[in-house]
This record gives structure tokens, C-alpha cells and sequence, in this order.
């Protein structure tokens, strides 16, 4: 097991490396050196190793033999998976939260969407991304099921890859903030129907976000597509 510093060592590289690749910050297909990390992290390449293999058994790195290790492609089966179950979840609390909507959920709602609309006037990206997972979550908490944004976020780390990478789309951030717009005045109002109805669309912008970076990112994913079913 090694010392606690070794394992803190490689817990601490373990999760800025994790964080970097679901950022798409360290792209798929980008090689990757224990040594160099050993130099960027100032430790011996013990503690990289054992990152490195935890990320492997993640999916988030391969080892091809007398090559290298590089960043993992995205896997397709797993965003496919992970929609599902996102959609399948969300399209439930979104219902309950416009049933539920009272005059400090509306302030909440109404909160996020203008400091995201604020964090993509000021260009941070990273800012972006988590109040857009904070939208969410907010909506699992007015639907009074909490707990189910847990739940998704442990099933989404392939579908975060592509979430990230999307958003380096000049248009894409533009269209999440009107939709996510669109589902928070649903929710307002208090239309179970409409609410659902702009949550599943909004989810399902997964596919051509997919295709578009499919396009410009030829070896970004890794295994086929599974047919979808909109039904």
C-alpha cells in the first residue's frame, strides 16, 4: 500500500489527472510520461504509476505495449449509457420540480441561470461547466430526490468528455444558456409537460454534440455507437 505520503502523493495526482482529462485539457490520443509527471508533481515516479494504473482501470488511460501511455478515447458505450440514464432520471425530477416550484426555488433557479449567463460573458469555461451541473443538482432538490444527482454523477464521467469538448464549439454555450433558460421558465410556471419536454431536449443535445466533435476530433472516441431509441 505505501507510506501515507505515497498514497497521498498518489491520490493527489490521480484526481488533478482525472480532472484534467474529463476538462479535456489532456486530450484523447495525448501521450503520457511518468517521467514528465514525476517532474511536474516533484515526486518520484512511484506515486505516478500507481495514478496511472487507477486511471487505466478507470478507462481514462491505455497502455499500448512498447509504445506508451496515452489519454483514452472517449468511450461511446459509456455516453450512450450514461444519457440514458440521465434522461431517464431528469425528465422524472424536472416533472416534480414544477409540481413542486415554490417562490425560493424560482430565486434559486433564477440565481444559477445569471451567474452562468455571467461566468460565459466572462469567457470561464470552468465556471460554466459547474454551475451547469449546479442547475441540475438544484432541480434534483426541488423535485425533493436530492440524492439522484449523486446518482447521475456517478455513471457521467464519459459524457463530462464530451460535455467539455462541446463547448469549445463557438456556438454551443450559447445554446445550453437558452435552454437551460427554457426548462427554468417551465419550472417558473409551473408546466409539468413543457418542463419535461425542454429537459429531454435539452439532454439530447448529447447526439449532435457527438457528431460535431466526431467531425473536428476524428480519434476522440473509441467503440460504436449504439442505435438510438427516442421512444
Amino acid at each position: 500500500m505505501g507510506t501515507p505520503a505515497a498514497r497521498q502523493s498518489t491520490d493527489q495526482i490521480y484526481r488533478e489527472l482525472r480532472a484534467g482529462i474529463l476538462a479535456a485539457v489532456l486530450r484523447p490520443g495525448e501521450a503520457m510520461s511518468e517521467a514528465r509527471m514525476a517532474v511536474r508533481f516533484g515526486v518520484s515516479r512511484t506515486p505516478v504509476r500507481e495514478a496511472f494504473k487507477r486511471l487505466v482501470e478507470d478507462g481514462f488511460l491505455s497502455v499500448v505495449p512498447q509504445v506508451g501511455t496515452f489519454v483514452a478515447p472517449i468511450d461511446i458505450v459509456a455516453v450512450y449509457d450514461s444519457q440514458f440514464v440521465r434522461e431517464t432520471l431528469e425528465c422524472r425530477t424536472v416533472v416534480l420540480a414544477a409540481r413542486h416550484i415554490d417562490d425560493a426555488g424560482k430565486a434559486a433557479l433564477e440565481r444559477l441561470v445569471r451567474e452562468q449567463e455571467q461566468a460565459l460573458a466572462n469567457g470561464d469555461q470552468v465556471a460554466f461547466f459547474q454551475l451547469d451541473d449546479a442547475f441540475h443538482a438544484e432541480i434534483s432538490r426541488l423535485s425533493g430526490h436530492p440524492a439522484v444527482w449523486s446518482l447521475i454523477e456517478s455513471v457521467k464521467a464519459q459524457l463530462d468528455r464530451v460535455r467539455c469538448l462541446s463547448l469549445e464549439s463557438a456556438t454551443w454555450p450559447d445554446m445550453i444558456m437558452r435552454e437551460h433558460r427554457g426548462i427554468a421558465e417551465c419550472i417558473t410556471r409551473a408546466n409539468e409537460a413543457e418542463a419535461e419536454t425542454a429537459m429531454r431536449a435539452h439532454l439530447r443535445t448529447v447526439f449532435a454534440a457527438i457528431e460535431n466533435i466526431a467531425r473536428s476530433h476524428v480519434d476522440a472516441f473509441a467503440g460504436s455507437a449504439p442505435p438510438i431509441r427516442l421512444d
